[in-house]
């Protein structure tokens, strides 16, 4: 596959993460997306193979950050946080248990 193809994916595979990621929350969205566009444009005449490798590693791998730990939460009260997690980060969640199972 051809490098600018792979920045393309990673351009889009960063705007869906956004989209998921901050879903409902229009100023987070319109920030992430003006951060992406500016980092991509800011690099745009760069000719280094290497060093274009090196920002697609990048990016993929802030794509996986924005996906695994990234949690939305919304101010509902004074002191208070409403945590809206979603469903792909719930998947994982192992309930703890204090006492070791008997083996049968």
């Amino acid at each position: 596959m051809g490098t600018r193809v792979k920045v393309l994916n990673v351009f889009k595979s960063l705007h869906r993460a956004r989209m998921a990621v901050f879903k409902d929350d229009e100023r987070a969205l319109t920030a992430a997306r003006s951060k992406i566009n500016e980092e991509f444009r800011k690099n745009k005449q760069e000719s280094s193979e290497e060093n274009i490798i090196e920002m697609i590693k990048m990016g993929s791998d802030v794509e996986a950050v924005l996906r695994t730990g990234v949690l939305q939460m919304e101010h509902v009260g004074d002191k208070k946080l409403l945590l809206r997690p979603r469903e792909d980060l719930l998947l994982e969640n192992v309930p703890f248990c204090d006492q070791p199972r008997k083996k049968s």
